[in-house]
């Protein structure tokens, strides 16, 4: 699943040392801040390259090597940042450094560990798919709160110094801030395509053990899961402007729903057919003497058998294909839409 992550830095120092921490002259309250800054490194790009790989992809698995990538730059800015004095006895910028990086790595460490090994279980109900967005959430809420105390001790102790800041409107940020927005867009959306389609699955695996009584209960939760997803869709925003993502997902569920409504009562028709037809069989199969009104009434019961699985294998194949499309669509408008609003990023 896609991720979504809060802007962990949003204020430069309107300084213009960049030299490395260990060379800053740290006596000197705006150099410190910047010292301070510089030891966390490349926190932010590997950040902003883990939300790119995410946004393209909703398996967290495949952005593994990215996120242990992450973690190592953590490791190495923790330590970067405990090897930092105090300024002048004050040690609350640097601690509250500290107590951000420590649980970005608890974070990125025991969390994701956990949306990593929960991915899997994610796809087998509408119940663990929305466990599943609600762990990421709630660890977004974690980064969230974390960046804004950070940004708290970095104001108090500019304030203290007398030390003049200014939000930064870097590109890095900008990517980062519409990152998270876009992910979250993206959630909300792919949630409900997800529960229309996690319901056509059971309807599929009911028909296949022709369970026709669990097909009717699947086909009306479906009717009204595409119903009340697009009752969600119409209260969705369009992201920046561009309402092509929540436009597919309408049409895959219209295209659901047109299977709910219209294919499949001809397909359990069909079936009733066959069970009716195969009782029949085994009555005639059981007699030895047949009058020919019997043998007529038993060639006709074959031939309309015969009609309803002709029939029955038409609408399925449309249906079949019907599905294919549905998904396909979306899928591939997921991936233009991410490709549109977040461009692959690299470090420069």
């Amino acid at each position: 699943m896609r991720r979504t992550f809060p802007i962990l830095f949003a204020m430069m120092l309107m300084l213009l040392a960049t030299n490395d921490a260990s060379s800053q002259n740290t006596d000197n309250p705006g150099d410190y801040m910047t010292a301070v800054y510089n030891a966390r490194g490349d926190m932010d790009v590997k950040y902003m390259q883990y939300m790119s790989a995410a946004a393209h992809g909703r398996s967290a698995r495949k952005v593994e090597k990215l996120r242990q990538q992450v973690l190592d730059n953590i490791y190495q800015s923790k330590s970067n940042t405990m090897a930092l004095p105090k300024y002048k006895g004050d040690n609350s910028l640097r601690q509250g450094s500290i107590d951000y990086i420590q649980l970005c790595l608890q974070i990125f460490k025991e969390d994701y560990d956990k949306i990593v090994n929960m991915e899997e279980l994610a796809e087998q109900s509408v119940d663990e798919m929305q466990a599943y967005i609600l762990l990421q959430e709630k660890v977004d809420e974690k980064l969230d709160e974390a960046a804004d105390r950070l940004d708290k001790a970095v104001n108090e102790f500019a304030a203290k110094n007398n030390v003049k800041l200014i939000k930064d409107d870097n590109p890095l940020s900008e990517k980062m801030g519409k990152a998270g927005k876009l992910n979250k867009y993206i959630n909300n959306v792919y949630m409900v395509f997800f529960k229309c389609n996690w319901q056509d699955g059971q309807i599929v695996k009911a028909m296949n053990n022709q369970k026709l009584n669990d097909v009717e209960q699947a086909r009306n939760a479906l009717i009204r899961y595409a119903d009340e997803g697009m009752v969600a869709l119409d209260t969705l925003k369009t992201f920046e402007g561009d309402p092509s993502f929540a436009v597919a997902c309408r049409d895959a569920l219209k295209s659901y729903k047109n299977i709910a409504e219209k294919d499949l009562p001809q397909l359990t028709d069909a079936l009733l057919k066959q069970e009716e037809f195969n009782k029949m069989k085994k009555s005639f199969d059981a007699k030895t003497d047949h009058s020919k009104g019997e043998v007529d009434n038993f060639n006709k019961g074959v031939k309309e058998v015969n009609e309803a699985m002709n029939k029955y294998n038409q609408v399925n194949n449309k249906s079949n294909d019907t599905r294919k499309q549905a998904v396909n669509g979306f899928n591939n408008a997921q991936k233009q839409f991410a490709d549109a609003h977040m461009p692959y990023f690299k470090k420069s």
